[in-house]
C-alpha cells in the first residue's frame, strides 16, 4: 500500500555506532534509518523531501518513495529491457543493443572483492546476459555463470542513476574504446540511444521520476549524415575496379555480378545476397528489371531466430509485403545472364551463394575488393577513402544518377530511400554544375550593377536653393 500522508522529522544524533538517525511518518507509521555521518543522513533526508515535493507516494511498509521501494539493480533492469525488445528486433539490432548495454553495465559496476577479468565480464554480458535466445535455451559455462553472479551483486541500483554524476560517468564511458582511443561518433550516438531508452523504461515502470540523461549538459560527438564525397568513384574508376575483380583467380568471375548489382542497380549488399533468379527480368538486349522483396543482413547465428548467420527480413524500413522495382542497364543484364548461365543458382535459388551452394560469404567479397583496390588504384588513391568499401559502389551509383539529371524522386525510389533522406545523405555528392551556376551568379551580379549605375550629373542653381545650415523655420507667433 502507498500513501501520500508523509511527515519528516529533523536528524537526531544518538550515542551509537551509527549516530545519525533520519525519522519520518508514513500513514501514521514510524520509519527510521541510521547513518555513520551527518552528510549521509542529510543526503538521504534530502532525497525523501525531494520525492515528497514532487508529489510521489510513499510505501507504507518501507517508508520509502514508491520508486525507491521498487528499486532494482541496473543489471536486472537491463536484462528485462533486452527481453522486451528481443521478439520484435532485427538480429543486427539485438546485437547492437547487447553491445551498448555491455558498455553501460561495465560503467555501473561497484568495487567488490573477487572481480573477474574484464574480458570475461564483457563476454558473459554480451554473449549470455543480453542475448535472450541463448540465455533462455542454453546453459552458460561455469566461469560465465560465476561472472554474471558477481555482476548481479556488484551492479548499482536503478535509483542511483538519479545522481547526475553517475549519468555523466556512463556517458563519458561511451566515448572511449577498449584501447583508450576515442570511439566513432556513430557508435557513441547508438549506445547513448540504447542507454536513454533503457532509462525510459525505468521511468515507465516508475523506478525513476524522469529520465536523468535530459538533465545532464553533455553533448555527443557530431555524426556525419552526408556521404563523404571522397569515397565516390567515377565511372572510369569503377570499370577499372571491376576489371581487377574479373582478373582474380577462382572467384573473380563469380563476384563480377555481385559488385555490378551494387553499382548499376544501387542495391544494398543484404539485398543482393537475397536476390533470387525469379526476381530477375533479363532480356537478350536492352534494359532489364529486378524485383526486390527481401533483405538478408548478416548478424551471426547467435542473434537470429532461425539459427542461421543471416537474418531474413523485409526491405529496409519497408512493410513486410513491400517490393521495389529497379530498372537495370544492359551492362548489368549481361553480367547477370552470364553469371546465371555459368554458375547457376544456390540451394534456395539464390543468385549468389558460397562455393557449396550455401549462404553467400560477404567476407570473401570484401577481401577480393581490397585486392582490387591495390591493383586498380594508384598508391595515393589506395590510402584515400576512395571506394574503400564495396558499399561505396551504391554511393557512386546515387551520385552518378543525381549528377546526370535523374529526378531525386526517382533516385530515391530506386535506392529505397525517402527523398528528404536521399538529399540529406548525398548533398555533398551533387556536383558537375558549378560552372553553369557560377555563370548565372555572374550574370545576376552584372545586371544588378547596371541598375545601380548613377545618371549623369546635372547643373543645379545653388543660389536659388536655401542653405540647410542657415535655413530657419517660421517665426513663432507673438
Amino acid at each position: 500500500m502507498s500513501s501520500y500522508e508523509f511527515r519528516m522529522w529533523g536528524i537526531r544524533k544518538r550515542d551509537r555506532q551509527k549516530p545519525y538517525q533520519v525519522r519520518r511518518l508514513v500513514a501514521g507509521r514510524s520509519h527510521a534509518e541510521t547513518f555513520v555521518t551527518r552528510a549521509l543522513a542529510e543526503s538521504f533526508r534530502a532525497e525523501l523531501m525531494s520525492a515528497a515535493r514532487a508529489g510521489e507516494a510513499f510505501d507504507e511498509a518501507t517508508g520509502l518513495p514508491e520508486s525507491r521501494a521498487r528499486d532494482v539493480p541496473w543489471f536486472d533492469h537491463a536484462v528485462s529491457y533486452v527481453d522486451i525488445k528481443w521478439p520484435r528486433a532485427a538480429a543486427k539490432s539485438r546485437k547492437s543493443i547487447a553491445e551498448a548495454l555491455t558498455t553501460v553495465t561495465m560503467a555501473l559496476l561497484l568495487p567488490r572483492r573477487g572481480r573477474p577479468d574484464d574480458a570475461l565480464i564483457r563476454r558473459a554480458l554480451f554473449g549470455w546476459a543480453f542475448n535472450t535466445g541463448r540465455r533462455t535455451t542454453g546453459t552458460p559455462p561455469v566461469e560465465v555463470a560465476e561472472a554474471l553472479a558477481w555482476v548481479a551483486d556488484a551492479s548499482r541500483s536503478v535509483s542511483s542513476l538519479r545522481d547526475l554524476a553517475v549519468i555523466r560517468s556512463v556517458l563519458d564511458a561511451l566515448t572511449v574504446r577498449l584501447d583508450g582511443k576515442p570511439a566513432a561518433a556513430t557508435s557513441v550516438y547508438r549506445k547513448r540511444a540504447v542507454f536513454y531508452n533503457t532509462l525510459g523504461l525505468a521511468v515507465e515502470r516508475r523506478l525513476l521520476p524522469s529520465n536523468p540523461v535530459d538533465q545532464v549538459q553533455w553533448t555527443a560527438p557530431d555524426v556525419a549524415d552526408a556521404v563523404d564525397r571522397r569515397v565516390v568513384a567515377s565511372p572510369e574508376q569503377v570499370r577499372s575496379l571491376l576489371d581487377a575483380i574479373r582478373g582474380q583467380p577462382r572467384r573473380g568471375e563469380y563476384l563480377m555480378a555481385f559488385f555490378g548489382c551494387l553499382y548499376y542497380a544501387g542495391m544494398r549488399p543484404a539485398e543482393v545476397v537475397a536476390l533470387r533468379a525469379g526476381d530477375c527480368e533479363l532480356p537478350a538486349s536492352g534494359w532489364g528489371r529486378l524485383q526486390l522483396a527481401r533483405s538478408e543482413p548478416w548478424a551471426g547465428q547467435e542473434w537470429t531466430d532461425n539459427g542461421e548467420a543471416r537474418d531474413h527480413r523485409a526491405l529496409k524500413r519497408r512493410a513486410s509485403n513491400a517490393i521495389r522495382i529497379v530498372p537495370i542497364p544492359a551492362e548489368l543484364v549481361h553480367l547477370l545472364r552470364t553469371h546465371l548461365e555459368t554458375f547457376g543458382t544456390g540451394e534456395a535459388g539464390q543468385v549468389f551463394s558460397n562455393e557449396r551452394g550455401g549462404p553467400f560469404n560477404e567476407a570473401s567479397a570484401r577481401r577480393a575488393w581490397a585486392r582490387a583496390r591495390l591493383s586498380a588504384l594508384t598508391e595515393e588513391q589506395v590510402h584515400s577513402p576512395l571506394a574503400r568499401r564495396p558499399y561505396d559502389l551504391r554511393h557512386a551509383a546515387a551520385s552518378l544518377w543525381l549528377n546526370n539529371g535523374v529526378p531525386a524522386t526517382e533516385v530515391a525510389r530506386r535506392l529505397g530511400h525517402d527523398v528528404a533522406v536521399l538529399l540529406k545523405i548525398y548533398a555533398n555528392c551533387i556536383d558537375g554544375q558549378e560552372g553553369e551556376i557560377n555563370d548565372r551568379i555572374t550574370a545576376a551580379l552584372a545586371a544588378h550593377h547596371d541598375h545601380e549605375t548613377l545618371p549623369p550629373a546635372t547643373t543645379v542653381d545653388t543660389a536659388a536653393q536655401p542653405n540647410p545650415r542657415t535655413r530657419r523655420g517660421p517665426e513663432p507667433a507673438r
